[in-house]
C-alpha cells in the first residue's frame, strides 16, 4: 500500500503491527549462501543437538531482514530510510518459529536539512509465544508538509 505520511502527521506512541512470517530451512541455507555465514549453529543440526539450545538458530542477520521486510507492507512515498540504531537480537528463533513486528514511533525532530525531519520506529519481532526476539530503532527521513 502507497501512502504520503508527512513528518507532521506521525503521533508519538502510535502502534502498528504486522502480519506473520514462518521461517523455514529454506530461508536460513539461502541466507547463509547470501552471507557468507555457515556457522554450525545456523548448518550443523548435528552439532547442535550438543549445544544448549539443541536445534539449529536462524541467523540474527536474517530475522533482522524479514522483520525489516514485514513492515515494509506500507510504502510511504515521502520518506526513506536514514538508518538502524540499537540492534539487538534478544531470544532465538528456530525454524517453523512466526514472526510478527510491532512498529512504535518512538521519537520525531527536526532534521538539519530544512524540509525534513527525521522519526525514529522502535521495531520489535516477537515469536509465536508473544516473546520478544529482536529489537532495533528504525530512523526515517521524512518531507515536512510545509517545506
Amino acid at each position: 500500500m502507497f501512502v504520503k505520511k508527512y513528518f507532521e502527521e506521525f503521533e508519538l506512541n502510535n502502534i502498528r503491527q504486522t502480519k506473520g512470517r514462518t521461517v523455514t530451512e529454506t530461508d536460513i541455507v539461502i541466507h547463509a549462501g547470501q552471507s557468507g555465514d555457515f556457522f554450525p549453529h545456523h548448518m550443523d543440526e548435528e552439532w547442535c543437538k550438543t549445544q544448549p539450545f539443541k536445534k539449529r538458530i536462524a541467523h540474527g542477520t536474517l530475522i533482522f531482514t524479514i522483520a525489516v521486510g514485514l513492515t515494509a507492507d506500507v510504502i510511504n512515498e515521502v520518506a526513506m530510510t536514514y538508518g538502524y540504531e540499537r540492534l539487538r537480537f534478544i531470544k532465538p528463533v528456530f525454524i517453523g518459529d512466526t514472526i510478527k513486528v510491532t512498529i512504535t514511533i518512538k521519537d520525531k525532530k527536526d532534521h538539519k536539512k530544512p524540509g525534513f525531519g527525521l522519526v525514529t520506529e522502535l521495531v520489535e519481532a516477537f515469536n509465536q509465544h508473544n516473546e520478544l526476539a529482536m529489537v532495533c530503532e528504525h530512523i526515517l527521513l521524512v518531507n515536512k508538509k510545509e517545506a
